[in-house]
């Protein structure tokens, strides 16, 4: 029982929390403010990377949410106990970064009073309005298989609410995946294998992401979880981790079997610069071999060692998410096949790109959000799990 100096520091505690995340996620409202009064100029993003720091927080945020619900969805669907005490904070955790998520690309596109017409003219060839309507249908079921859940009345209907939301975010993340793979002139691009390997990302990312909150939450409330559920859901991260750089892999052999995407994988796996050094010590070591040494080798596993394997996972999401959005754009396009081109618009040449605080402020805002939602959240209402004794099912 916790004394009651214990529990007022963390009162202070919560509110100090509270005016951090709402000073930075401030701080994002006055970027996009600049943004909206100055343009775009005042970012790093130019003619050739149209899509910016902002993105990659952006689209992190959004594949993470849907691989946060796989932790719901192996409890509801799959009748696996010890995941399904942990579904409403899954469930929470995927609301507050999916608007948090949105939120910057909201912001980001420089006249955030336009998402007016996108939520009521409805292209029906463009990938971008059918996410408009995935997002918005993510957001409805979420909070439907919520009520499921924290409403007694409604208990019957959680089966039948978990099995729309494994379904759904299976489409969402697979129409996130779509957005890049329809866009054939970036040789970065236009691959069937990014809805697939998108899906497998957002398993890695979203455990990773549910494992550093679910730490703090026990922290806070001075628990310690089951050593037998963290063995499980480590060794399921580590499976996840595996799959997501054989995932990667497989893109990227892929690209180098067609020759005109062959130039494109040598910019990136040897002459990039910044943009290979991310995708190998970053990417590669960071933020997939050493979580899983972390997960794997005799001697370590144990909570420490997989929360920090977690944040290297995270960590490793961000590189990733720069190399390839932001180093997909600077190779140049190819134009003309077979031919240079050179220009006074920079035809032909790797762009440049040096991201403004204007964008980080935008980035850091959206978590602040995200942050926010969850933190609130947790105080009001009881998204503690409430685990029984473990029983291996």
């Amino acid at each position: 029982m916790p004394s009651l100096s214990s529990l007022h520091f963390k009162n202070r505690l919560f509110y100090v929390l509270l005016a951090a995340g709402g000073l930075v996620a401030l701080a994002g409202l006055y970027a996009v403010h600049m943004m909206e009064s100055h343009g775009h100029i005042i970012s790093g993003m130019n003619n050739q990377i149209v899509w910016g720091i902002p993105h990659v927080f952006a689209i992190f945020l959004i594949v993470a949410a849907s691989g946060v619900l796989n932790v719901a969805s192996i409890g509801s669907v799959f009748g696996k106990a010890i995941y399904k005490a942990r579904a409403p904070l899954a469930s929470l955790l995927s609301i507050a970064m999916l608007a948090g998520g949105l939120t910057v690309l909201m912001l980001d596109l420089g006249r955030p009073d336009r998402i007016i017409v996108a939520a009521t003219n409805y292209n029906l060839t463009s990938v971008f309005a059918w996410n408009v309507v995935l997002y918005s249908g993510m957001f409805s079921l979420v909070v439907l298989y919520l009520w499921t859940m924290m409403e007694q009345r409604m208990n019957p209907w959680n089966k039948p609410a978990g099995l729309a939301v494994f379904a759904w975010r299976f489409i969402l993340t697979t129409g996130t995946g779509l957005i890049f793979a329809f866009l054939t002139a970036r040789q970065a691009y236009g691959s069937a294998v990014l809805p697939p390997m998108f899906i497998v990302l957002s398993f890695a990312w979203g455990l990773a992401v549910f494992h550093v909150v679910q730490a703090n939450i026990y922290a806070w409330n001075e628990k310690q979880l089951d050593p037998a559920i963290m063995n499980r859901k480590k060794n399921l991260l580590g499976v996840f981790v595996i799959g997501s750089l054989y995932m990667v892999a497989v893109y990227h052999l892929t690209n180098l079997y067609f020759s005109h995407r062959v130039g494109f994988e040598h910019f990136i796996l040897r002459d990039g610069g910044i943009y290979t050094n991310l995708f190998w010590w970053g990417y590669v070591l960071l933020g997939n071999l050493v979580p899983l040494a972390l997960i794997y080798l005799p001697g370590l596993g144990k909570g420490k060692c997989v929360m920090l394997a977690s944040l290297l996972v995270i960590f490793g999401a961000f590189a990733l998410l720069y190399v390839f959005i932001i180093g997909g754009q600077a190779y140049p396009l190819d134009i003309f096949p077979g031919y240079e081109v050179h220009s006074s618009f920079g035809d032909g040449q790797i762009a440049s790109y040096t991201p403004s605080i204007y964008e980080f402020l935008l980035g850091f805002g959206g978590l602040a959000i995200a942050f926010i939602i969850t933190t609130v959240s947790v105080r009001v209402l009881n998204f503690m799990p409430q685990d029984k004794a473990y029983i291996a099912d």
